[in-house]
């Protein structure tokens, strides 16, 4: 069997399937109302021998991408921590469920200054106060709770990312190192009540040991992939290093398989702009991280460097909550 052909770099991958939704991607309407340009079932693998797949036809937030993967690793599921770390991109969402129960979407019209306004005075409540924190900054059993703290019938509490670290160590050749998300559940009530944070969207991710490589597959139903598929392959690209370190193994690939994969109708414009500059591409940076650390729950933030990273300019573009 021929093996699998890599693009030059990430940019390359990432664009050619960023392009072909735009040939080829239908318009469907979604939850949120903007509509989507959607193809399904598509995948990207990066070698992550070569490089950190942090792409650089675009600047990508790391330090949020770091500290989110930390949170998700503690367990937590409140904003609190990303919020006093300056990390945003779970605001809104938190927001959204404080207007619903607050009946104030229909006078706050979103991205409106008033809106904006009450955003900001929310996001001082979570940063300063542990008591509005706890009431409002809560997003239910998403990625955390399910990784760390999956429930069971009876009453147990199962941790995943220590489960698949033993299995890495014990039992590499298993074909069971999987990690779900998806707990039906839990999330069911997430799935039919929109005022809550979505079920989450990398739905379930398996690690996999060959000739002493460690490997990731991930899962995704549901790929915003402007905003957040940049952030989905530097996040578990990361997370494969970070195993890769406490289990002893050398790294291999990660492999992103989407099934939903979208582009808004409102990020069409920025999606074409970053096409665009696909003979501008910068080589991939490196991801330094310290080898000091041997527990997965120990990293801080401090225990990651990224070197050598020139991106290009940010693109802003409004997230579909």
């Amino acid at each position: 069997m021929k093996s699998y052909e890599y693009y030059e770099n990430p940019d390359e991958e990432y664009l050619s399937l960023m392009k072909y939704i735009l040939s080829n991607g239908i318009n469907r309407d979604d939850r949120t109302g903007i509509g989507t340009k959607s193809v399904f079932g598509h995948q990207m693998r990066f070698d992550l021998s070569k490089g950190f797949p942090l792409l650089t036809t675009k600047k990508v937030f790391i330090r949020g991408i770091i500290h989110e993967l930390l949170w998700f690793l503690t367990g937590d599921t409140n904003i609190k921590y990303l919020v006093r770390n300056d990390v945003k991109i779970w605001n809104e969402w938190a927001f959204q469920v404080y207007l619903e129960k607050n009946n104030l979407t229909k006078s706050l019209a979103r991205y409106s200054p008033e809106w904006t306004e009450k955003l900001n005075w929310f996001i001082e409540q979570i940063k300063t106060s542990d008591e509005f924190a706890k009431e409002w900054g809560e997003l239910g059993p998403i990625y955390g709770k399910q990784w760390r703290k999956w429930e069971t019938p009876k009453g147990q509490a199962i941790d995943q990312i220590q489960n698949v670290i033993d299995m890495l160590k014990n039992d590499p050749s298993s074909r069971r190192i999987i990690v779900s998300g998806w707990n039906v559940g839990e999330i069911y009530d997430l799935i039919h009540d929109h005022n809550h944070a979505p079920p989450p969207c990398h739905s379930l991710f398996q690690f996999h040991v060959l000739d002493g490589k460690l490997s990731c597959q991930l899962y995704q139903r549901s790929a915003d992939f402007f905003l957040g598929v940049p952030f989905n392959i530097a996040s578990y690209a990361l997370l494969t290093m970070m195993v890769a370190q406490v289990t002893g193994y050398k790294l291999g690939e990660f492999v992103w398989t989407g099934a939903d994969i979208h582009l808004y109708l409102n990020h069409l414009e920025q999606a074409k702009l970053q096409i665009s500059r696909e003979n501008d591409i910068r080589p991939s940076p490196k991801m330094k991280i310290n080898p000091e650390v041997k527990n997965i729950f120990n990293f801080k933030y401090s225990d990651f460097e990224v070197v050598d990273y020139n991106p290009l300019d940010a693109i802003k573009a409004t997230i579909a909550v």
